[in-house]
């Protein structure tokens, strides 16, 4: 573990994500734990994820700040979870990461993750959250068996700077090439992840190894980025003037665009 947090490090990443899932066998020790070790091997702030709540709050008080405030990922926008969790925002000064994973489960569509985004964020708001310590988390889904719905998370993002300037944002971005056949899932990662920052995006929990990735967080594609706005655009691309590399990232442009 220290290993892959001195990596990840060394990589270049801005926070480390550490996820422990249920944990319901002493999540709460092994919370604890796992925060000592990676703060141990690095100075990078960590965003804490789990279910369990008393995993959580462990967590959050073994959390020393070293290099910026904890973010609890995620807070559902499901008032069990709102109840339980947004007092520790305020409690032991930490960020969080507004999931819109609302009382049906995923939303459908843009319109009911800005519903859902608006009763987080102004619930959190309201309890004294500042703006600039939520991540709105509109859930990213595989566009291999949902793309239709994939296009919701896209069309949220569109709007989500606008109705929330004060917040940043985030997603899992490996969810949108889940499903995928393994050679294709850094191009779908990176060509949505330039769609979705050219929306607005500010963070994602994506992979500091994948340097095409990086250099497009970094901005250091240009013309990618650029092929990839020029799609989302509605241009007429002639793909005979394009190299191999730019016509896969047209042609993965279009299928998540559900265009092909």
């Amino acid at each position: 573990i220290r290993e892959m947090a001195e990596k990840l490090t060394e990589a270049g990443a801005d926070y480390l994500d550490v996820n422990l899932g249920p944990a319901r066998k002493k999540g709460d020790e092994l919370m604890e734990w796992i925060v000592g070790v990676v703060q141990e091997a690095s100075d990078l702030p960590l965003f804490l994820d789990t279910m369990n709540v008393d995993a959580m709050e462990a967590g959050l008080k073994a959390y020393k700040n070293k290099g910026g405030k904890p973010v609890i990922n995620s807070i559902m926008a499901r008032d069990d979870r709102m109840d339980k969790l947004l007092p520790f925002v305020q409690k032991y000064d930490a960020g969080m990461v507004a999931l819109l994973w609302g009382p049906e489960g995923i939303p459908r569509d843009e319109n009911e993750r800005g519903e859902l985004a608006a009763n987080i964020v102004y619930r959190a708001q309201g309890d004294g959250v500042l703006g600039e310590d939520i991540f709105v988390d509109p859930i990213v889904v595989p566009v291999s068996s949902q793309q239709i719905e994939a296009q919701g998370c896209t069309n949220f993002m569109a709007m989500c700077a606008d109705i929330f300037p004060d917040c940043g944002s985030t997603c899992g971005l490996s969810n949108i090439s889940n499903g995928c056949p393994e050679k294709l899932r850094p191009l779908v990662n990176q060509t949505y992840f330039a769609m979705l920052k050219r929306h607005g995006l500010s963070t994602a929990i994506m992979d500091p190894f994948d340097k095409p990735l990086m250099d497009i967080a970094r901005g250091k594609s240009p013309e990618i980025e650029g092929i990839v706005g020029r799609v989302m655009d509605g241009e007429q691309m002639d793909l005979g003037s394009l190299s191999k590399e730019e016509v896969n990232y047209v042609k993965t442009t279009q299928v998540l665009l559900g265009q092909k």
